[in-house]
């Protein structure tokens, strides 16, 4: 097949969204696909990246850009393939697909990575937005793919799973279990932040942004000033905009000595800050968090994980046999659990059993096929009305 997958971020930068497009793409090409990648050219050049031979990824040039959603007129010449992928939410790429599709009858499928949640004054315009244009850009999709039905129930994909819910397949995101693996050495991470063998270690990895509000670091370093013997470091991994604000509270709640903010860690190191952990913490506050891809990232480096009681997210989690689920907010209920997981006995047991999920359920050779039979179904069904 001729497959285009067009994203409003790609790597060099792997947000989740971006990930997983990477992914999706580089999988369908090595099982002997024709795939161009459109994405948007925002000019920065990352040492030591190089986009995957097997792929063509075309980086077209924003007319406007307003943060991750660049206006990219060129993606209106995105035709002639037997179908196109749009990674979604996009905000301006997914109306020039719908366009697309009513003019030319170029048939897409969406993958609805999360509903888009602002904590400000955007809120009531991304409601307006979704209700207007969002939901006939999903509605004119051959197939919307969910990265779980937990989440979809509740999200603004619930009315069409309802009403078409033979449109709607759940596809996980997934992760490179032969990248992230039990047999990284994390002693040297450690070294790096003063970390001795033997202390306790707790991991967030996150945007520190206001697009990223809803991470819940707040409320994360409010729990880890609550906890005692014994008193757990946090790796801080992540960038942005909100990484003072982080630091101040930090340093209010007397945690400055047990705190270290890494930063941007690289793809190619990111691992071993897993491997320096012995628990990862996801303790997201609202429903912008649909999956947690860090998630999967940690159990297949056996380390079992807290997160957030939200749809999507718990579905990732057997709660008490790989990792342990919490209110969304609630810093009692977080403290609580890291305080349990850090003394169990058998935290290496529940990281085993992450380890094995993964593999059989989350690893991308599982998933890549999963998709090529979506993409084959659709397919077949547009030659059919053609």
């Amino acid at each position: 097949m001729k497959i285009a997958h067009v994203t409003a971020t790609f790597p060099p930068h792997f947000t989740g969204t971006a990930n997983v497009c990477y992914q999706n793409a580089l999988g369908l090409a090595q099982r002997g696909h024709q795939v161009t990648v459109f994405t948007a050219d925002d000019g920065v050049i990352q040492s030591g990246y190089a986009d995957p031979a097997a792929l063509t990824v075309k980086r077209l040039q924003p007319l406007v850009r307003l943060g991750n959603a660049p206006l990219l007129p060129g993606l209106l010449g995105v035709t002639g393939f037997d179908l196109v992928h749009l990674h979604y939410p996009f905000y301006f790429g997914g109306e020039l697909i719908w366009l697309n599709a009513l003019r030319r009858r170029q048939p897409y499928v969406v993958t609805y990575h999360q509903d888009v949640l602002f904590d400000s004054w955007l809120r009531g315009p991304a409601q307006w937005h979704h209700r207007l244009v969002g939901k006939r850009i999903l509605g004119r999709a051959r197939k919307v793919l969910v990265t779980s039905l937990d989440y979809a129930q509740a999200s603004r994909v619930a009315p069409l799973l309802a009403a078409h819910p033979e449109r709607v397949a759940e596809l996980h995101n997934g992760v490179d279990a032969t990248r992230f693996h039990p047999g990284i050495e994390g002693a040297g991470c450690r070294a790096r932040y003063a970390l001795a063998p033997n202390d306790r270690v707790v991991l967030f990895v996150g945007g520190l942004d206001t697009a990223h509000y809803f991470k819940g670091l707040g409320p994360l370093l409010e729990a880890l000033s609550r906890l005692d013997a014994p008193r757990p470091h946090l790796l801080i991994v992540g960038e942005g905009n909100l990484r003072a604000k982080y630091e101040a509270q930090a340093q209010t709640l007397g945690l400055a000595e047990r705190v270290r903010f890494c930063g941007r860690v690289s793809d190619a190191l990111l691992p071993e800050y897993y491997a320096a952990s012995d628990l990862l913490v996801l303790p997201s506050l609202t429903m912008g968090e649909a999956f947690g891809m860090v998630l999967l990232e940690a159990m297949a480096c056996e380390r079992p994980v807290i997160a957030s009681n939200l749809p999507g997210v718990r579905s990732v989690i057997a709660d008490g046999v790989d990792g342990m689920l919490v209110k969304p907010g609630d810093v009692s209920d977080l403290a609580r659990a890291m305080a349990t997981l850090l003394a169990n006995p058998q935290r290496a047991a529940m990281g085993a059993h992450g380890r094995r999920k993964v593999i059989n359920r989350y690893a991308w050779p599982i998933l890549i096929p999963q998709l090529e039979r979506i993409y084959a179904e659709v397919v077949g069904a547009t030659e059919a009305i053609s």
